[in-house]
């Protein structure tokens, strides 16, 4: 599992024209299905990005976590992060998960979220969405769960 963070200011994702998914203060987070992901590998994800420090305390020193200033996260699919990009100048995508259960983690995901009473915003899993991010900082953290867990 890959995500891509970006502490955003206000953030956006509109399909067909239509707003569906909007935040302010928090997160926009970019994410990303391999074969072999699992509930047990989202969870340590989740934990790691709400718990991840990354927000400026009241001497300007990165020390806050999402939960510390009650952020919000908006949620975006992207498989194109498991873009390979070694052989020729045409991405292979082929180590992204099967749409299906990327689909389902995606859901999975943004439950979980929502159970830790953590406002979440999403798109639409395989959607052609329009994200528009107001990085904060700017601030963009890429996290690996291979790189983490293994």
């Amino acid at each position: 599992m890959k995500v891509v963070i970006q502490r955003s200011k206000n953030s956006k994702v509109t399909i067909d024209g239509k707003v569906y998914g909007k935040i302010d203060h928090g997160y926009v987070l970019l994410s990303s299905f391999t074969e072999g992901d699992t509930e047990e590998i989202v969870n340590k994800m989740i934990d790691k990005i709400i718990n991840l420090r990354i927000f400026e305390d009241d001497e300007g020193k990165m020390n806050l976590s999402l939960l510390d200033t009650k952020g919000s996260i908006l949620n975006i699919s992207q498989f194109t992060l498991y873009a390979n990009c070694k052989n020729g100048r045409r991405p292979s995508f082929t180590d992204a998960m099967n749409p299906k259960d990327a689909s389902y983690l995606y859901d999975y995901m943004n439950n979980r979220l929502n159970s830790l009473e953590i406002h979440t915003e999403t798109g639409i899993f395989g959607a052609d969405m329009k994200v528009e991010i107001y990085n904060d900082g700017p601030v963009t953290i890429i996290l690996d769960s291979k790189e983490l867990f293994s």
